[in-house]
């Protein structure tokens, strides 16, 4: 069972983003460990993991569990296009000892409520009995998952331990706030609210750069903690997200590149001088 705060990690690349840069997770890790994390989700929308082949995926899963193994637990996102796929994922991250299994609905096509259960049933039954988490994110799956459909999953999936939600603001957060689910707050500007209404802690993009700042928000909860993510979270949300982070990891000394998997796209010149003029007053 996962808890606190969490890191939605980034993803190590080299070559330009056609490699994993396998040398890299380590470090990384060591980071998160003494920004005073409690774990990780690899491969969600920040980990880039919709991105990978099955095969790297499957590697990504046995570089997390490496590099954090007995300091950080460690959440697999294993969301796939195809119900087989998605199953196949789950099953090797159960096997390799991930703590925790979290999907997310599939993109692209917007699945009724019978078709998602099944979906889910599936991906649930195949990592028995590690804890399963849906990933509730409709800016990128396309949809939301609906609450009926987490209910009835409930009655059908004694694993199903909470959800991870990223939607913003407060009142599309809300109706996911379910008695005997352990929430995971994906906005960091909702962690304080959230957490007063029963969430257990925050998957956060921004706590795989600021590692610190984020254990803070999730351990005493504030209005003032929050806002200040949430003002971080914009201020990063003017570059391209994940090459940002990843550029904002080696100014703060992990050898971390900046490189992403296409089609994704790398800092401009211009964007680099802005990032790096601002990183130290976010640090501040």
């Amino acid at each position: 069972m996962i808890k606190g705060a969490l890191a939605a990690a980034v993803t190590p690349f080299r070559d330009g983003g056609a490699e994993l840069d396998e040398a890299a997770f380590g470090p990384l890790a060591d980071f998160l460990v003494a920004g005073g994390l409690d774990g990780i989700l690899a491969m969600g929308t920040t980990g880039e993991g919709i991105l990978l082949s099955l095969e790297e995926r499957k590697r990504v899963t046995d570089l997390f569990l490496t590099a954090c193994e007995g300091r950080l637990d460690v959440a697999v996102h294993c969301g796939a296009q195809s119900t087989a796929d998605t199953v196949g994922l789950v099953e090797h991250a159960a096997a390799a000892g991930a703590a925790a299994v979290a999907v997310i609905g599939p993109p692209y096509f917007q699945l009724d409520d019978e078709a998602l259960l099944a979906h889910f049933v599936a991906a649930a039954e195949a990592c028995a009995p590690t804890p399963f988490y849906v990933y509730e994110f409709a800016r990128v799956s396309g949809y939301t998952v609906p609450v009926p459909v987490v209910e009835r999953l409930r009655e059908l999936a004694p694993n199903l331990a909470g959800m991870k939600v990223s939607d913003a603001p407060f009142e599309r957060l809300e109706p996911y706030l379910l008695e005997g689910l352990d929430i995971f707050v994906g906005a960091e500007s909702l962690i304080g609210a959230g957490m007063r209404r029963g969430a257990k802690g925050s998957v956060s993009a921004l706590a795989t750069a600021f590692p610190e700042l984020v254990a803070d928000a999730v351990r005493e909860p504030s209005p003032e903690r929050s806002a200040r993510l949430g003002e971080l979270r914009d201020g990063l949300e003017a570059f391209p997200r994940h090459t940002a982070l990843k550029r904002v990891l080696a100014l703060r000394g992990v050898p971390v590149r900046e490189d992403v998997r296409a089609p994704l796209r790398g800092l401009t010149d211009a964007e680099r001088e802005r990032l790096d003029a601002l990183v130290p007053a976010w640090l501040a």
